[in-house]
């Protein structure tokens, strides 16, 4: 990472998480909308919220392949994600950025992606955008945990330090997952979602 990038961080951090808390997204407790929607896998399936569901919950995850922030995420992403089927929680991530507006966005470039970073769990498109905008997502990555009924218990960022995985303090989306496949009420249920914002499609 250039010096110029790190440097600039910190000041795109605050300018970011300024704007990115709660706005227009789910209320904790709302019912999940637009489960049903089928949206192409990386591996040529047709799957949804719903299919994605594990027994005691899911982790939906809106991201992409450019931002710079969800690659600052993505192994953590990937590690919490895969480790989420076996506590019985099923994992989705949903890429609704508009390839038009960048390249990396497009459907080999995730099939790529997911492959590289061993995803075992669906990365998909959202063809409209349509899912990310009933979620009132606007960043990338921007995570939402769903009990097992389908309501959003937890919504924000995966930790607080993207930059730094050995200086994160509060591992936000972990603490959520492990509340959640013990049956316990999850403790922050609400953290700003810190992240490029989603290039819709039109």
């Amino acid at each position: 990472m250039s010096s110029r990038f790190r440097l600039a961080i910190p000041l795109v951090l605050a300018a970011v998480a300024s704007s990115a808390f709660a706005g227009g997204a789910l209320p904790i407790g709302s019912a999940a909308p637009s489960t049903d929607v089928k949206m192409k896998n990386v591996d040529g399936t047709e799957m949804s919220i719903a299919d994605a569901k594990g027994a005691k919950g899911t982790l939906v995850v809106f991201t992409c392949n450019h931002c710079p922030f969800a690659k600052m995420w993505e192994s953590r992403i990937v590690e919490i994600g895969n480790a989420a089927a076996q506590m019985g929680i099923g994992v989705i991530a949903i890429n609704a950025n508009d390839p038009a507006a960048n390249a990396d966005d497009g459907y080999e470039a995730m099939q790529a992606r997911a492959k590289d970073k061993g995803f075992q769990f669906p990365y998909v498109v959202d063809a409209t955008s349509g899912v990310a905008r009933s979620f009132g997502a606007t960043r990338t990555p921007e995570v939402f945990v769903l009990d097992p009924s389908g309501k959003v218990v937890y919504h924000g960022a995966v930790d607080d330090n993207a930059q730094d995985p050995a200086k994160v303090d509060k591992s936000y989306l972990k603490d959520a997952l492990d509340a959640l496949a013990a049956g316990r009420d999850v403790a922050v249920k609400e953290t700003k979602s810190i992240g490029c914002t989603i290039k819709f499609r039109s």
